[in-house]
């Protein structure tokens, strides 16, 4: 308990999945927390059921100014922003040969452009206070292709790329960079009837036999926002159950 007391927290994405159980375990643990989504209700009911310490924000990542006002009214309500998890991302099931540019430039818009700007617009308070950790959860994906995904796959990778090399630029400054690289995941966005011939399939290739928790993400983002993952930075941390070991 309280490995993050007196910080407060920026997550994309926080309405539900992975986000909104990063933003449960950061309150557990004494964080502030900012949830941003487009989910407007969702986002609001999850902040609501954390209380005080947590405040939701209506916030499109692929847009610069919007993220300016996330984190001007983040840090006006909640105090300087110390953790900055990039969370939010979409997925787009489709082969090369189907996929058109506008749908390949949309997807590397969220999960590429997104934490691009996030990173630029929380620079200014994390170099002001000399700390900072920067999370980007990217996926198994940004590690190994995946067929039938080619605009996830090209956004995952890049942002595993943005992430070692923010993370070379920004250790002087005292602020961290770290990747998260999750495997299967029970989260709205992995479990819907699109997706069910694709998950079965690949459960039944993973080491550990089971598709992996939220919960079990957000273990890992707090261990990389806390004091414990103090000498990491520019490095990627995978939770698949053991599926790209293989």
């Amino acid at each position: 308990m309280n490995r993050l007391t007196n910080r407060t927290a920026l997550i994309t994405g926080g309405a539900r999945g992975i986000g909104a159980a990063i933003a449960k375990l950061f309150v557990q643990e004494g964080a502030s927390v900012i949830i941003t989504d487009i989910l407007q209700a969702e986002g609001e009911l999850t902040a609501a059921a954390l209380g005080n310490k947590c405040l939701f924000i209506h916030h499109d990542v692929t847009l610069a100014s919007a993220w300016k006002l996330a984190v001007s009214v983040g840090e006006a309500r909640m105090g300087p922003i110390s953790i900055l998890v990039n969370n939010a991302g979409v997925v787009l099931n489709k082969p090369l040969r189907q996929t058109s540019q506008e749908e390949f430039e949309r997807i590397l818009q969220i999960n590429t452009t997104g934490p691009f700007l996030g990173i630029e617009a929380i620079l200014p308070s994390m170099t002001k206070h000399r700390s900072g950790s920067i999370i980007n959860i990217s996926s198994i994906a940004g590690l190994v292709g995946f067929t039938n995904c080619i605009a996830y796959v090209a956004s995952k990778y890049a942002l595993r790329g943005m992430t070692k090399t923010a993370a070379l630029e920004l250790a002087k400054d005292g602020i961290r960079v770290n990747s998260i690289h999750p495997g299967v995941i029970r989260t709205p966005m992995v479990i819907n009837d699109a997706m069910t011939d694709m998950i079965d399939q690949i459960t039944a290739d993973i080491p550990m036999g089971r598709i992996g928790e939220p919960v079990e993400i957000a273990q890992l983002a707090l261990y990389l926002a806390s004091d414990e993952s103090s000498y990491c930075t520019g490095s990627e941390f995978t939770a698949d159950g053991g599926l790209t070991a293989q």
